[in-house]
């Protein structure tokens, strides 16, 4: 009887025992894995906020750098248009200049002097001192120099054109355009020789057929500029 008794107990104690265990294993293990969990889900987010932080300073660093190299490339080329347009403007305005100079110049037909100077002569004579440039002897043949331009689109500088018939016979420099349109030109007339002239004029009007730019934008001769040719056409 007593060692049935001491079996019971014996059971009892053990069953309880393992309870306890069991208990304190489900319930301390998860606990445990549930702080390590939380550890590192933190770890994580520090990390994860840590790289967008960088990834961002990463794109704004870019974007500054692009900025910075759109505003200095815009710079440079603000600085080039100011820099063809000085160029432009001083090439012209020593055209002119120099033009003046001959103003009251006697007419010669086949003349390339201040002592008499036919208006083909006159033109080359002008450009070639002050622009380096080697037009053509005879007007015919410096119609077919530079670019092209619409009389509405005319400004000082450019070459005009005349005839009486079909063939180019007459050249001038524009002098300067008004804000109406008026166009003045200089040129050698066979009436009074060096002169300022209007394509309002009644005679010089009718005349006109068109014009060319032989300095481009950049102050400079365009490079279809050809060779000098003789003398082979008349002048007026």
């Amino acid at each position: 009887m007593k060692k049935r008794v001491l079996f019971y107990l014996v059971a009892i104690v053990t069953t309880v025992s393992m309870q306890s265990c069991a208990t304190n294993y489900v319930v301390s293990k998860p606990a445990t894995y549930a702080k390590e969990y939380k550890t590192d889900a933190k770890l994580a987010s520090i990390d994860n906020k840590k790289l967008e932080q960088d990834k961002q300073k990463l794109i704004d660093s870019f974007l500054a750098e692009k900025a910075a190299s759109i505003a200095s490339a815009k710079k440079a080329i603000k600085n080039s248009e100011i820099a063809k347009a000085i160029k432009y403007n001083k090439t012209i305005d020593g055209i002119l200049a120099e033009a003046e100079t001959y103003l009251g110049t006697p007419y010669r037909y086949g003349g390339t002097t201040r002592r008499g100077i036919d208006c083909s002569a006159f033109v080359l004579s002008v450009f070639g001192a002050a622009a380096g440039l080697n037009l053509p002897r005879v007007a015919a043949s410096q119609a077919q120099e530079g670019e092209r331009i619409e009389k509405g689109d005319l400004q000082k500088g450019d070459l005009i054109f005349f005839s009486h018939g079909r063939r180019i016979s007459h050249v001038g420099i524009v002098e300067s355009v008004s804000e109406d349109g008026e166009v003045k030109f200089i040129h050698a007339a066979t009436s009074k020789g060096v002169m300022i002239s209007s394509l309002n004029d009644s005679y010089w009007g009718p005349k006109y057929r068109f014009a060319k730019r032989v300095i481009n934008e950049e102050g400079d001769a365009y490079n279809n500029l050809a060779a000098t040719t003789p003398a082979t056409s008349a002048n007026f």
